[in-house]
């Protein structure tokens, strides 16, 4: 009988917090939410459905002001008006001890007009997104920059008053805070723009900001994660060389964890055909033991996932959580057989899955069939690749 080491609890090193095992559901968008960021009851029977196995659940995006809405469906955080509907979300994460992070972000440049109901896109620098599409943003001025700042920590009292057990600094994916840290969107001559150490100064400011809220408000102990992207592929963009540097900081910040973004676990440099060695493994020498690494990417089956949690400390499954909300129980009642690595479209209402999370992934699939279906299908491997990258919250 096979003993697996993710099902293992795991103690947060500076937090007397234990997650029942190392399993974690990433944020992923789903787009379910009302026009206005509230939560739907479509979101808390989706979240509720696959919620209880893991240890613990990262929410979708949540907006941090009315100018960080990235999408449509979206959570919004930006007002103490969504704490009801946010309580009911921690409540439905929280079944059978699992703990629920709600993760903030401002999607900065990555926007339009359109979703911002005709207020211009803002960045760090007015400099456009290298997509098809993308409008120019103006910059934010060094006021509104401490202004976003201070929404972040007003963010995080609401998530403490909402009930969750923390929350994720989404700092990845080419969003706002990732784009400060960009010599690419971050072309400032303040105090924050110029060299790769004032282009950290936003993110810093920010988990500094987090952490006094959290001082301010907690009653128990709460969870500050952050998130990152470790390259770019814009030119010039974030190098893997300008990530360990930034991870040599944030070792040192009062973080519970720290989350890579990318679409394999096992994931070399995009840019640098030297690397060799994966990427996580790099993060995780340069974190020195102070805070724990979640991975993610393309970890599907118990073997998988095992592999993962031998080297690393946390492991995120995403679009194999969505195939099977029962996965952890499965295994943990040794009936690995039975989990779902397909599904069918008789499969979505008991899912949770809704229209708008199901056309989004359909169009990804670039294929006419339900997509999402077995992973070890050769022909599916470029949308499963696609499907990875947006739902990780990637445009």
């Amino acid at each position: 009988m096979t003993e697996y080491k993710f099902l293992e609890p795991y103690k947060f090193l500076h937090k007397d917090i234990t997650l029942k095992n190392r399993v974690v559901i990433p944020p992923m968008t789903e787009t379910m939410g009302f026009h206005d960021g509230s939560v739907s009851d479509a979101e808390l029977s989706y979240y509720g459905t696959h919620t209880g196995g893991v240890g613990m659940f990262i929410t979708a995006v949540a907006n941090v002001n009315d100018l960080g809405k990235g999408f449509e469906g979206e959570l919004s955080v930006a007002d103490d008006r969504f704490i009801p509907g946010l309580r009911k979300l921690a409540h439905a994460i929280q079944q059978d001890g699992t703990r629920a992070v709600l993760q903030i972000f401002s999607a900065g440049r990555m926007t339009n007009s359109q979703v911002l109901r005709g207020q211009q896109p803002v960045s760090a620098s007015a400099v456009a997104a290298l997509r098809a599409g993308s409008e120019t943003p103006r910059a934010l001025s060094t006021e509104e920059v401490y202004a976003t700042i201070a929404d972040f920590g007003q963010a995080v009292r609401r998530a403490i008053l909402a009930g969750f057990d923390g929350v994720e600094i989404h700092g990845a994916n080419t969003y706002l805070i990732q784009q400060f840290f960009s010599p690419h969107s971050n072309q400032r001559t303040d105090e924050f723009g110029g060299s790769v150490e004032k282009r950290m100064t936003f993110a810093l400011d920010i988990i500094r900001e987090v952490n006094r809220v959290v001082d301010e408000y907690a009653t128990k102990p709460f969870i500050i994660g952050y998130r990152i992207s470790p390259e770019e592929i814009e030119k010039p963009g974030i190098t893997f060389e300008d990530t360990l540097k930034f991870i040599d900081v944030l070792k040192d910040q009062p973080l519970d964890y720290l989350h890579v973004s990318m679409g394999s676990v096992w994931r070399k440099s995009l840019n640098n055909p030297s690397i060799t060695t994966p990427l996580n493994e790099t993060i995780k020498a340069h974190l020195a033991g102070k805070m724990p690494l979640i991975v993610v990417g393309d970890l599907q089956t118990p073997a998988d996932v095992e592999k993962a949690a031998t080297a690393f400390d946390l492991v995120a499954i995403g679009r194999q959580s969505l195939r099977e909300p029962q996965w952890v129980q499965k295994v943990e009642h040794h009936d690995e057989q039975a989990i779902r690595y397909a599904i069918s479209p008789d499969d979505l209402d008991e899912l949770g899955i809704k229209p708008p999370f199901l056309q989004i992934l359909i169009a990804l699939s670039g294929e006419n069939g339900i997509p999402l279906t077995t992973a070890k299908d050769v022909n599916q491997d470029a949308a499963n690749a696609r499907i990875d990258h947006y739902l990780s919250g990637g445009k």
